[in-house]
């Protein structure tokens, strides 16, 4: 059985993300296995929001090179959450400030 902690494995800093954050959108990278409705119970279980839409997708690995030698990074499933009009916001940076 997955905890919530299995299925959402970290949030997505990215710049673009950021921007979303006014529109109660998050960027979680999510387990590939995972489902949106395991994915919405996840983000409400974690961060006690009520959840509104889920969209996912999944990241295909990049190839990479080093010298002759070539393979690919590991392919990821990334989770764009939607909160509910009336529920609060996640706060990612609380322990750092």
């Amino acid at each position: 059985m997955k905890t919530a902690h299995d299925v959402v494995i970290k949030p997505i800093i990215t710049e673009a993300s950021m921007q979303n954050i006014g529109l109660k959108k998050y960027t979680f990278q999510v387990a590939k296995s995972a489902n949106k409705i395991e994915i919405a119970q996840a983000v409400e279980k974690v961060f006690g929001v009520k959840v509104a839409k889920v969209n996912t997708i999944n990241v295909s690995g990049k190839m990479k090179r080093q010298g002759m030698h070539s393979g690919y990074t590991p392919d990821w499933k990334k989770a764009v959450v939607t909160l509910a009009e009336d529920s609060k916001s996640i706060e990612f940076f609380d322990s750092m400030m």
